[in-house]
């Protein structure tokens, strides 16, 4: 028989759902930050990173969908990888209310430097990739509920 948990103990921070995540989120971050640090990016600007090796020539409002982040939090991180080199914005000629974000050749070949991070942060979380994968699996959906929530 499964009985509710009362309102004291589902208000301890261990049965928060949140917190796990918050905290697991940081120990990730964590683990990625020596092998960011080499390569001079911060963990948002290696996400951005991620999505133009993927994709070149994105607008900042497609790369805001793909990354969850609102224009008022990308156009600083933007500003800082085109200073640092990385990345050029430009007005898209079909519509100047649009900007689209480029690749830089620096940015380009940093795609190189950062190829084995990857497996490097699946040694480090001691998880199988089955396990990884189900992971990401169960966290995308959790997502998507709360999106639609």
């Amino acid at each position: 028989m499964h009985t509710t948990p009362s309102s004291s103990e589902l208000l301890r921070l261990d049965n928060q759902v949140c917190f796990a995540l918050y905290s697991a989120s940081l120990a990730m971050t964590k683990l990625y930050k020596p092998l960011l640090d080499a390569l001079g990016l911060t963990y948002p600007q290696y996400l951005v990173m991620l999505v133009l090796w993927e994709q070149d020539g994105l607008t900042v409002s497609e790369l805001g969908e793909r990354l969850y982040l609102d224009s008022g939090t990308l156009t600083p991180l933007l500003k800082r990888l085109e200073a640092a080199g990385l990345v050029a914005r430009q007005r898209d000629a079909q519509d100047e209310r649009r900007v689209r974000v480029a690749l830089t050749a620096p940015g380009r070949a940093l795609r190189q430097q950062a190829e084995g991070i990857p497996a490097c942060m699946l040694q480090r979380m001691q998880c199988s990739p089955p396990e990884l994968m189900e992971l990401k699996t169960r966290l995308h959906t959790l997502r998507s509920h709360l999106a639609g929530a």
